[in-house]
This record gives structure tokens, sequence and C-alpha cells, in this order.
């Protein structure tokens, strides 16, 4: 979840829904309440630990830090070194989890359909989204945290994206590199508010709506894969502090279009590769989790 996190595109939510820990997640989120607080008041911190599944969160938190850690820049290096590939990796990856997580479901159900088709056209439509302007204020920042932080646990709706959206994936990497306190404390707030508000959300409708819901979901994941399309033509820079060239708004093209268009090797044959390779990882990951409930 860490890793897919750091790319403006790709869901840690994504992720959390193809390792089979994505209702553990949200109903985990949703027990830090006010009752959880209540115990942490009266010293009664292993009640409180088990009430908020603390385990689960802890080894969860620790993942994703440390994956944030020690693959940022290994992500960072690959995104700009060989993105065909990497995007090719990802675009797999999400292709075949889709149909995986609508097999616990019934698909001839109307609703279930008609959630399906309306989340790929909601994540499609977020994908060709052009970035824009917004303030720096703090206030703005609180709530690109509360929205950024949503969109992470939201399968096929990245939470880096969002901010990019917003115009403020630049300005907060400067605030992280920079060490500005005020901006990463408001923004932390931010994400806080809004994961703990939202998981009540997540949580009720999924418990209520669940075939419904996990369709949705799913139609994120395939709507989003035009954002994580390998090929692509660049429609808009940003100029960096560092004085670096960075993409804002690119659209897809197709292999042959992308080598007319930049004139570089579209690389089809190692992308496929790639993309079977992201395929294969779901699929035994699918596996080996099945075989974990099975024996528990």
């Amino acid at each position: 979840m860490g890793a897919a996190d750091v790319i403006p595109g790709v869901s840690g939510g994504t992720v959390a829904l193809i390792t089979g820990i994505y209702n553990e997640l949200i109903h985990s989120i949703k027990s830090i309440d006010g009752g959880a607080l209540k115990l942490l008041r009266h010293f009664r911190f292993g009640d409180c630990w088990k009430k908020i599944n603390g385990n689960f969160l802890a080894t969860l938190l620790a993942g994703i830090l440390t994956s944030l850690v020690l693959l940022a820049g290994v992500m960072n290096y690959l995104l700009k070194n060989h993105p065909i590939l990497i995007w090719s990796f990802f675009f797999g990856l999400i292709l075949i989890s889709a149909p995986l997580v609508m097999r616990e479901i019934k698909i001839k159900d109307t609703g279930v359909i008609v959630s399906f088709l309306l989340g790929i056209i909601i994540a499609y439509m977020i994908t060709v989204l052009t970035p824009t302007e917004s303030p720096d204020a703090l206030w703005f920042i609180f709530f690109a945290g509360m929205l950024a932080i949503c969109a992470m646990i939201l399968p096929g709706i990245s939470g880096a994206f969002i901010l990019l959206l917003l115009g403020k994936y630049q300005f907060m990497v400067n605030a992280l590199l920079d060490a500005n306190v005020a901006v990463i404390i408001v923004f932390a707030i931010g994400c806080i508010v809004g994961i703990l508000s939202f998981s009540r959300f997540l949580s009720w409708i999924l418990d209520r709506y669940h075939g419904i819901t996990v369709a949705l979901l799913a139609g994120f994941m395939l709507g989003s894969l035009n954002k994580v399309w390998p090929w692509r033509q660049i429609l808009e820079y940003q100029t960096s502090e560092s004085g670096e060239r960075v993409s804002v708004f690119d659209k897809s093209v197709l292999p042959w279009d992308y080598l007319n268009l930049t004139g570089k090797d579209p690389q089809l044959f190692q992308a496929i590769l790639m993309m079977a390779l992201g395929v294969l990882l779901v699929v035994s990951i699918e596996k080996i989790a099945t075989r974990f409930k099975t024996n528990n």
C-alpha cells in the first residue's frame, strides 16, 4: 500500500482490496471512536488496543511507512527512467484485480451492474480532469488532506493523483523536503479527520449494501486504468523549484502513436511481459491469501 500511494494514479486501497484486507481495514479505522478514547482516559490500554484491532493497524502502518521510506526513491527512479515498464506492471495488476474482486458478489443483480458501470465512469472522468490552480492557505491544505486520504482508501482513486488535480502534489512534496512543520501538521490533521469520518461511511455502506459497494469499488479500479496506461503524450509541463520539468497533464495514446509523437521506443514486448507479471503477482497473492484463510 505504501509503494502504491507514492505513485499518482495507483491507490493503496486497490492493494488492500487485492490482498483481502479491505473490509478489516475499514472496520478497524472506524473503531477509533469516542469509546476508544474513553478507554484511554481510564488507562485501559489493553482493552483500547483490542477494540481498535491495534495489532492489525500497527502492522499495516509499519509496512506502509517502511515502504514509503525504502521504496519512494526507487519508485521515483523507475517512473523517471522506466515509465512504460512500471506503468505496464500496475496496469496488469489492476486489470486482473477487478474480476477477482467481483467473484464474491452476484453480478446478475441490476443494482450491482449499474453500480459497477457508474464506478467505471466516475473513475475515468477523474483521470481526464485537468489539474487546477489552488490557494496555499492552510484551510485549503486541511481540505486537500481530507480529500486525498479519502481517495487513498478508495480502490482505483489515487490520493496522490487527487493532490495533483488540486495543484498541491508538488507543494506537499516541497513541504516535506523543506520540513515545513505548519503545513505538514495541518495536512496531517486533515488526513486524520478525513479518514476517521469517511471510514464510518464506508463501513456503513459495506455492511448494508455489500454487493453494490464492492461492484462500485471494482468499477473504480477498471475506470482508473486510463491513468496507468503505459503510453502517454504529455500535454502540459510544470517547472519545479529545482528547475526540473514535471508532467502535470497528459493523455493516453496507442503504442504506435507514442512512437510517432515522441520518437521513443514503445517497448511493446517488454510492456506486455510486465503486464503479465502484474497479473501473475495478483493471482499468486490471491491464492496465498485463500490458503491462509483455509488454514485458519
